[in-house]
């Protein structure tokens, strides 16, 4: 390619490659089998490794540190009384987070739903078991910089489904751990042609999405190549990982428009401070969420799929994963009530399911942090240990199931979930890519 052809074709895509890199044609229309029990879906990886004991089973100290305090520090999800002692997982001017953040549901989602009290996760590790939620299979093995081998629920729906890529959606809250490479498959079958758009808002409107993209600067060939060059070699280490290459955009004008003219907004909304964003926004999280809540607005896709993965810090900083906890608990409300009072395309329409990717280990490591309290790896039993919620149309209302002894769901019914919802579970579970006991969570219940 001549250099100044390579320019032109730099500039003019990278708007719509940064932090997005896979904007896709309209997937082909195949008849639906099923009925579908809501126009769309929400899937909120609650991701990072999440004990039970300190989330469902609102154990808070009790039990992790040598303290006898327990409390619920997720009243958006589940009922049950706060600590009452050693509050750390708020917000105050001097940072020890000694003021709760106020509930925003006057409803707890497991009272407007179904609670899965106690589910098993297929993986220990972070990003098989959000691997296993996108594929519904638990039988291959892979490791990071490795796309999902089997279809992904994003593949089926815009194969199957006939979705166009503009209604599927993959927000990250990074693009660290190859969570890109979760959009899409390897598979033969179906690939990258019907792939979900994946936006990274931290990426895309950082510091160096302003520099290079806010404007679509159009850079001189003969004497500005280092900032081109540069934003390519980061782009293509961002996600072109393992070496993979791509035809390029694909969408049709109508959705390149309105894709492009949506990124132009939230530059300019991002700069103004006008992002929709939780009432506490203080960690990458909750403005991912907003983001989210802005894809929505705009496109009210069938699907958007959001992870979260700040209670990460539990390895080493318990303080920070239970201020995380209760922030991801705080966004996760503020989600579903922008859904049902903002969004009137979607407000009873929508159902929403939150799970964890996988759990934390029942004993702790020996690193301790500010406050002098163990840290969490996952490795052991306890870290299949999880839950999961799922709210909304056609949803039952107050139910909970599952217990220890009796587990009920596993994170491969994630996918088939979301098949039923949108009307493709008879082709997406007679496809022979599901691991043989994956099934709905509907057929769960």
């Amino acid at each position: 390619m001549k250099r100044r052809s390579f320019i032109k074709t730099i500039t003019a895509g990278a708007v719509g490659v940064f932090g997005m890199p896979y904007i896709l044609p309209t997937g082909r229309l195949f008849a639906r089998t099923n009925g579908m029990l809501a126009d769309h879906v929400i899937l909120v990886m609650f991701a990072g490794g999440v004990r039970q004991q300190e989330s469902i089973l609102q154990q808070y100290l009790d039990g992790s540190q040598n303290e006898s305090i327990p409390g619920n520090i997720l009243y958006n999800l589940f009922d049950g009384a706060p600590p009452v002692d050693k509050i750390v997982y708020g917000t105050d001017g001097n940072l020890a987070g000694e003021i709760p953040i106020n509930k925003i549901l006057n409803q707890t989602l497991d009272k407007q739903g179904t609670v899965f009290r106690e589910m098993r996760s297929s993986s220990a590790g972070h990003f098989n078991g959000l691997n296993v939620m996108v594929q519904g299979n638990t039988l291959f093995k892979q490791g990071l910089k490795q796309r999902p081998i089997n279809p992904t629920i994003f593949e089926y729906l815009r194969r199957h489904g006939g979705f166009p890529a503009s209604k599927i959606w993959f927000i990250g809250n990074g693009i660290g751990n190859s969570v890109p490479l979760l959009n899409h498959s390897l598979h033969a079958e179906y690939g990258q042609q019907y792939a979900a758009n994946f936006l990274a808002p931290s990426v895309t409107f950082s510091s160096l999405g302003f520099e290079h993209l806010a404007n679509a600067k159009i850079y001189h060939p003969d004497t500005e190549l280092d900032p081109i060059y540069k934003m390519k070699f980061f782009l293509d280490n961002a996600f072109l990982q393992g070496g993979q290459s791509y035809a390029g955009i694909g969408n049709t004008e109508e959705e390149k428009q309105q894709i492009k003219l949506f990124l132009k907004e939230m530059f300019d909304a991002t700069q103004n401070g006008t992002v929709a964003a939780p009432p506490v926004s203080d960690n990458n999280d909750l403005r991912t969420i907003g983001y989210a809540c802005e894809v929505m607005k705009r496109f009210q896709p069938a699907l958007t799929v959001v992870n979260l993965n700040d209670v990460d810090g539990a390895h080493s900083n318990f303080t920070g994963y239970l201020r995380s906890l209760h922030r991801a608990d705080h966004g996760v409300g503020f989600l579903w009530d922008y859904v049902q009072n903002q969004i009137p395309q979607m407000s009873g329409n929508t159902i929403m399911i939150v799970v964890p990717e996988c759990g934390r280990n029942l004993n702790p490591n020996p690193i301790k942090d500010i406050n002098d309290w163990y840290g969490y790896d996952h490795s052991d039993q306890n870290t299949y240990r999880i839950f999961g919620t799922m709210v909304g149309k056609n949803v039952p209302q107050n139910l909970g199931v599952g217990s220890d002894t009796n587990p009920v769901g596993v994170t491969a019914d994630i996918a088939p979930t979301i098949a039923e919802i949108l009307g493709i579970k008879d082709v997406v579970m007679n496809s022979g890519f599901l691991s043989s006991d994956s099934r709905s969570l509907f057929d769960r219940i």
